[in-house]
Parts: C-alpha cells; structure tokens; sequence
C-alpha cells in the first residue's frame, strides 16, 4: 500500500443530534409497532419495537419528525447485502 504524498485532513462529519426521525416499518401481533429511528442521519438508523403507547411517548419525547414509509421498489428497496434489516432476518431460516 503507498501513502500519499500530502497528509489527507480529517473533517469530523457534521451531526446536527438535535434533529431525529422515525420510519415506522411495520406492526406486530399485539399492536407493538416496529420503526426506525435516528440521529442526526435519517439513513443511519437504528430498529426498535414499542407499544402504541409508548411509542407515542417515545416520539413526544424524542421530538421526531416522522418520515414516509419507503416506497416498494424505490433505490433503498433494491436488493444488495448492504440492504437488509432484523425484521428482514425474522423471515429467513439460516442452514447451520
């Protein structure tokens, strides 16, 4: 592997955690909602389950603006290995 001649200068990202957002991605028996949430990214996120109740009071909490659900076929829909989610992994039996 070869080095640059100049040294590359790091910039920190720009993260404004202020700003968060919820997808919600589906609902469970019982009512329980899936959704995605995140920080600062919209794309960055993390996966999480709550009642209705309690995802209300996450979201007043949180002050989240709710996103669109993804479109079935939009470019975040297409398959990839990069492209994949827990609530994905539920429906898929892995062969040991």
């Amino acid at each position: 592997m070869t080095r640059p001649e100049q040294p590359v200068e790091m910039v920190p990202a720009t993260l404004d955690t202020r700003k968060r957002w919820v997808r919600v991605t589906g609902e469970r028996a019982g009512g329980f909602i899936e959704f995605d949430f995140a920080i600062g990214e919209p794309d960055l996120i993390v996966e999480m389950i709550l009642s209705p109740e309690a995802f209300a009071e996450f979201c007043a909490q949180n002050q989240v603006e709710v996103l669109q659900p993804r479109e079935p076929g939009s470019a975040t829909d297409e398959p990839s290995d990069w492209n994949w989610s827990l609530a994905d992994a539920t429906q898929t039996r892995f062969k040991a």
